[in-house]
């Protein structure tokens, strides 16, 4: 019994231990990039040509003999030129413990959205505050930076589960621990406006490696992980496992349309849940129920499948379903809305105009949408919604929504994969928001 249950606790903690995501945010030049260039450096997550290529380029910004690592990610030679990171971009590594892949967003506000993309599949969130650019308050405390702030209540919004402050540059005030202890204070009170739960801070120096990889003898007051400690211990049990069963159709797969017999799948991924031989379904929107006959992947026919599998699911029934339509649990369906309210961050140059008609893509489902009014804008600094203005250029708001066609949808706090979408202007194509929907 001891050595069954021994097995299950080994399980659970090599699942939760799996690949991790996490996204890189902070104001410009709090050492983003040069973190991520740190991380792959010292855990010898890079190849020897790379090390030689940055170690001879010609935009380098530091000193001397010493290897400028921020360039392993700022990629873009535009970012290079003006040492800023205009895209984000993606790095993988591992360690003998855990595979990670890491997402280096842009700090200048102007590119809020790229730092919304990155953030959408992100599992936990490294917020950088520069020792520097903080003021320290008569009252004791410290005066966070706008990005700061900005940064976290995007998480928040993205229900990002984990939020690891890394106060960086700390050899820039000789490692004194009452700065980080005054910016700590700040940012946890500042925190709990926003119900932020899992916070951990880390005092760290980018550039000289101080408590990224390895433990810093200059800040031995600092008794918790160093960063690549505290990544790897991170918990990522995805929920969605747990959740009722979602599989958005992508594709209907039919081998030779004119036979009797002929073959017919469901293509697609497991957002949530999972499926089995013999699971009553429900096909939504529409409300048909179905009995799921086989579910086949390249190796062939599973019992089983869940959340993150693509697989053909077979039914016994033939019913009418189409790209976009949503295989859910019988007895635990999504909601089918026509009219819903939702938070967005806008994308676009051009700020929301009620008059213009949008395309909403929502998992494989795309269907002629109108913002029928703004509720309330958020104000990033006083975490107040006011009511009126404009949604502009990464601003966010919540809007109501009228869609032409229903939507099988959740709440983005029950599923984030049911419960996102995007707005398309349908004139210019351009993607214009990325919103969650909200039961209130």
């Amino acid at each position: 019994m001891n050595a069954v249950a021994d097995k299950h606790i080994e399980a659970s903690s090599a699942q939760e231990r799996g690949l991790l995501r996490f996204i890189t945010a902070g104001s410009v030049d709090d050492g983003k990039s040069t973190l991520i260039g740190r991380l792959l450096f010292d855990s010898k997550g890079i190849f020897a040509d790379q090390l030689d290529a940055i170690s001879r380029a010609r935009h380098k910004r530091t000193v001397g003999d010493m290897i400028d690592l921020s360039l392993l990610t700022d990629g873009l030679e535009a970012e290079r030129e003006q040492g800023i990171t205009i895209d984000v971009a993606y790095r993988y590594f591992a360690t003998p413990k855990r595979k990670f892949i890491i997402a280096d967003a842009p700090g200048h506000e102007q590119y809020t959205r790229n730092m919304v993309t990155g953030a959408s599949t992100a599992d936990a969130v490294i917020i950088l505050v520069d020792v520097s650019k903080v003021k320290l308050t008569d009252d004791g405390k410290a005066e966070l930076l706008i990005q700061t702030k900005r940064h976290s209540t995007i998480a928040q919004l993205l229900q990002i589960e984990h939020v690891i402050v890394a106060v960086n540059k700390m050899d820039l005030v000789d490692y004194d621990r009452t700065v980080y202890d005054r910016i700590v204070a700040s940012y946890q009170e500042f925190a709990a406006t926003l119900g932020l739960k899992d916070i951990h801070t880390i005092p760290m120096s980018a550039l000289a490696g101080d408590n990224v990889v390895v433990r810093s003898e200059k800040m031995d007051w600092y008794q918790g992980p160093t960063l690549i400690e505290l990544l790897e211990s991170i918990s990522v049990y995805d929920d969605e496992h747990a959740a009722a069963l979602r599989f958005p159709v992508q594709l209907v797969a039919r081998h030779n349309g004119h036979e009797a017999n002929d073959f017919r799948g469901y293509m697609g991924r497991i957002e949530a849940g999972s499926v089995k031989k013999g699971d009553k379904v429900t096909v939504q929107p529409g409300g048909q129920s179905a009995t799921v006959k086989d579910i086949l992947t390249l190796e062939g026919s599973l019992d089983s499948a869940s959340a993150g599998k693509s697989v053909t699911i077979l039914l016994d029934e033939y019913v009418d379903i189409s790209r976009g339509d949503m295989l859910v649990a019988a007895d635990a369906p999504a909601k089918v809305v026509k009219n819903f309210t939702a938070d967005v961050c806008w994308l676009s140059e051009e700020p929301l105009d009620l008059r213009r008609k949008y395309w909403l893509k929502h998992t494989t489902r795309q269907v002629a949408a109108k913002v029928t009014g703004i509720e309330s804008l958020l104000d990033i600094n006083t975490q107040q919604r006011q009511e009126g203005g404009e949604l502009k250029l990464n601003g966010i708001g919540r809007i109501a929504l009228t869609v032409q066609q229903p939507l099988a949808a959740d709440g983005y706090d029950q599923m984030r994969a049911t419960g996102s979408f995007i707005l398309i202007d349908e004139i210019s194509h351009q993607t214009v928001a990325a919103g969650m929907i909200r039961f209130d």
